[in-house]
């Protein structure tokens, strides 16, 4: 990120009366209207905070859930706004739409320090296209609304939406090539950890990769596992390389395409990876299911794997706790079922005890990070928490990220 210029820089060179877009990841859960888990929004506070302190107007654009590119109240910013509001300790305007009449009013109305967001940019389907110029038609609206009231010099767009980093999209891509673009402290710090996991990291270096789809994570393991001493794999689809060692898995989540992939990866990386002894098995996907544990060899038919078991968790936590880097992306089990929340919990516990031994322990953000506020664990327990779960493992992949190359292209 040497090249790129950064939310210091611009404050440096004055923003008081300026116009400032800043993108934010702020794609919370919610459950009923309620937001489960603000740390999204919470991580997006410095940046936000910084700016308006610094009096420049800010107008923040960002997402929530999957809308089909049209307006779809559950899916409306307006309990974000709110929880906005409360982290800042500021009034938070929420336009009534995305770059319409609403928006532009309230841009143009705006005063130095104040804070507008506006509602979902995936209401508006240019956002996500594939068309360069149907993207590149909303990044000009959205530059409208910065140069409509940034009175007292050129606007500026700022990127601090890490989740989002990996999207061409009009407002991550496209938009940094019609303003003067700088990296949002969050996109700066979370580079710079996911930095250190690739430029010589201590060892041993050990990865723990869960979650339900073994084919969502093949290109960050054939990435990793060269690279580590031990990856650890738990969630869904441990239950994929289960079945690629000729094991029964029972109704448990199973990718059949992938067994041949994930063979193939057992015979070239086999010292490396480390599969589940153990399982906790139910009856059913219910939190009140009837559930035992069994020897990973032994899923009955009709069972299906909802967790990692006890011997496997203390397995993997004599390798975690050794480790001096850990990396961890994805929950053990269903860790939103208290029944089978245990082997998450135990993952989640062992890389807490490694950073009290001095290793640099990264959560690669998404489900990961959800984990550790539901499960009530200490969040100052591990080194970093990332907030793009996607993102990070794209990055730890290797591939370019559009949202980070195009920060590096010379200002407009």
């Amino acid at each position: 990120m040497s090249s790129v210029p950064t939310l210091s820089e611009l404050i440096e060179s004055g923003v008081e009366g300026r116009t400032v877009l800043v993108r934010s990841d702020l794609n919370v859960p919610l459950d009923n209207g309620v937001i489960t888990d603000p740390g999204r929004i919470v991580a997006s506070v410095p940046t936000l905070e910084a700016l308006a302190e610094a009096g420049a107007k800010v107008i923040v654009t960002a997402h929530l859930g999957r809308p089909k590119g049209e307006p779809d109240p559950k899916f409306s910013l307006a309990p974000v706004a709110a929880e906005l509001a409360k982290q800042l300790g500021r009034n938070v305007q929420l336009a009534g739409d995305v770059v319409g009449q609403d928006a532009l009013a309230r841009a143009e109305g705006l005063t130095d320090g104040d804070v507008l967001l506006l509602e979902n940019v995936r209401f508006d389907p240019r956002e996500t296209s594939k068309d360069d110029a149907e993207r590149a038609g909303l990044a000009r609206a959205l530059a409208e609304l910065v140069d409509a009231s940034s009175h007292a010099g050129p606007g500026a767009f700022v990127s601090d939406g890490f989740g989002v980093v990996h999207r061409k999209q009009a407002s991550v891509y496209d938009i940094a090539k019609l303003l003067p673009h700088y990296a949002g402290t969050l996109v700066e710090s979370e580079v710079r950890v996911l930095g250190k996991l690739t430029e010589n990291p201590s060892r041993p270096y050990a990865v723990v990769l869960g979650g339900s789809k073994v084919s969502d994570k093949l290109g960050v393991i054939r990435a990793l596992a060269p690279k580590v001493d031990t990856l650890v794999i738990g969630g869904g689809m441990a239950f994929t390389f289960l079945a690629a060692q000729g094991l029964p898995v029972g109704t448990s989540l199973l990718q059949e395409d992938q067994i041949d992939v994930c063979k193939a990866l057992l015979d070239e990386f086999g010292d490396v990876l480390h599969l589940p002894q153990d399982v906790v098995v139910a009856d059913r996907f219910a939190a009140d299911a009837e559930s035992k544990t069994v020897p990973a060899s032994e899923i009955p038919d009709g069972w299906m794997g909802l967790d990692i078991g006890p011997e496997s968790v203390k397995r993997f936590a004599a390798v975690l706790t050794e480790a001096k880097t850990v990396f961890w992306n994805g929950p053990a089990g269903v860790f939103e079922f208290p029944a089978f929340s245990a082997g998450t919990k135990g993952i989640a516990q062992a890389v807490i005890k490694a950073t009290g031994g001095g290793a640099f322990t990264v959560v690669g953000g998404g489900d990961s990070a959800a984990a550790v506020r539901t499960l009530g664990l200490d969040e100052d327990g591990f080194s970093h928490i990332s907030t793009g779960g996607g993102a990070s493992l794209e990055y730890l992949e290797g591939k370019e990220l559009p949202g980070l190359a195009v920060l590096s292209e010379p200002n407009p």
